[in-house]
């Protein structure tokens, strides 16, 4: 099983960036993906969360309106559209697959 996120980077307050996970090793289609974020010394929290098909979307508080979750289940990829970046959306993305399995993480920093 592997999830690989590419996409982070250094951007400026209200950017954007896109966040892909591409997966391998189990049937995509049949799980849900979610998209986590962790800042040092706290937890990790969940940002997005997608249901299998696609039909169902869920987001923190924090983030509606601005993020956007899809997926691509002919392409194993789970994306994460981050718009209005603020400063405080600064962390590591992580990609994961149904609260089983997890990528690597891809840092995102918002700062001018």
């Amino acid at each position: 099983v592997q999830l690989v996120e590419s996409g982070g980077g250094l951007v400026q307050p209200g950017g954007s960036l896109r966040l892909s996970c591409a997966a391998s090793g189990f049937t995509f289609s049949t799980y849900d993906m979610n998209w986590y974020r962790q800042v040092p010394g706290k937890e990790r929290d969940l940002v997005a969360r997608i249901s299998r098909y696609g039909g169902a979307t869920n987001y923190a508080d924090s983030v509606k309106g601005r993020f956007i979750i899809s997926r691509d289940n002919a392409e194993n990829t789970v994306y994460l559209q981050m718009n209005s970046l603020k400063p405080e959306d600064t962390a590591v993305y992580y990609c994961n697959a149904a609260g089983l399995y997890w990528g690597q993480g891809t840092q995102v920093t918002v700062s001018s």
